[in-house]
């Protein structure tokens, strides 16, 4: 069963971050940072509060789960006992994780499924009685299958993969989550997170020569050593993030793990526009250019990054 993010949905959460956004300005009376638009737009209410990053704790409605067949079978267990038709909100699975990688393609994916058999049986048919997409086994790895069919900028997604992060390359906060937390939303309870602080990362120029996507990370990295980003967002902006691929953000945004980070953001531009339709998601990027508004810091911030509550790194993107 395949599942994948329709124009509805995406509408739908544009028509929220555009009211969001809007009361949430007027509550903190200065500009926004890209982070700031897509978190308040899915606030489960905005109530007058200014939230401190690494202090106060919100209550937010992702628009997606992603769940992997190791944890995944827990977090359907779990799931059950809600007694439930089905998920609130849209949930896959994905087989990718009890795939061994020992021989060879066709001799390690026979092993896999014979050892996992009953595993994979049981997600498929808990994903059909409750309404989930169902990626079987050898379908594809699972950060990479919701870069090409479900992340869409501005969007929050909630995953029980570390890799869930890779789709801030298509500038969606995607975090990576316990098996619980991945249950109660699934069942339509809001999501509680510690508000994240957050990391600025200016780049300017543009990569040449021999330099990749994976030397910016790792500068951060270098900078922020490897708790550096602990419970904060790192929200990349400047005019070097518009010569990076889309797949290239996503290889940045992935390792965002490596410093601890609870996620990464890239702006929308139109290298993510060029892949949602190389992706066969044209209808979305049409929506994403219509509100084009909501998917980028304020203008100001770009000229006063010191609305990132930690001062930002100015990375050099020219080497």
């Amino acid at each position: 069963m395949k599942i994948d993010t329709t124009p509805e949905l995406v509408s739908n959460v544009y028509l929220k971050l555009k009211e969001n956004i809007v009361k949430y300005r007027n509550v903190v009376g200065r500009p926004l940072t890209l982070t700031e638009k897509i978190l308040s737009g899915h606030l489960n209410k905005i109530d007058g509060t200014v939230f401190t990053g690494g202090k106060d704790y919100v209550f937010l409605k992702p628009d997606r789960v992603a769940l992997q067949d190791v944890t995944g079978q827990m977090v359907m267990l779990q799931f059950m006992q809600a007694a439930l038709k089905q998920t609130s909100l849209p949930t896959t699975v994905h087989c990718d994780h009890l795939i061994r990688a020992e021989v060879q393609g066709d001799i390690d994916m026979k092993v896999s499924l014979d050892e996992n058999s009953e595993v994979f049986k049981f997600l498929q048919s808990a994903c059909a009685k409750y309404g989930c997409g169902f990626w079987k086994p050898g379908a594809g790895i699972i950060h990479q299958v919701v870069l090409e069919n479900y992340a869409f900028p501005g969007g929050l997604m909630i995953g029980t993969d570390s890799h869930t992060p890779n789709a801030g390359g298509l500038g969606m906060i995607a975090i990576g989550v316990g098996g619980l937390d991945a249950t109660e939303t699934m069942a339509g309870l809001p999501w509680e997170l510690l508000y994240p602080k957050k990391i600025g990362v200016k780049l300017t120029g543009e990569l040449n020569g021999w330099t990749s996507p994976k030397d910016i990370i790792l500068k951060v990295a270098d900078k922020l050593t490897v708790s550096g980003g602990t419970n904060a967002i790192v929200e990349y902006f400047g005019s070097g993030t518009k010569s990076i691929s889309c797949t290239g953000k996503a290889t940045i945004t992935n390792m965002g793990a490596e410093i601890g980070a609870t996620c990464s953001v890239f702006p929308y531009d139109e290298r993510m526009e060029t892949y949602l339709k190389y992706t066969n998601r044209g209808d979305i990027a049409e929506l994403a250019n219509q509100n084009k508004e909501l998917l980028v810091a304020d203008p100001e911030i770009e000229t006063n990054p010191e609305f990132f509550l930690i001062e930002s790194l100015k990375l050099i993107s020219q080497h």
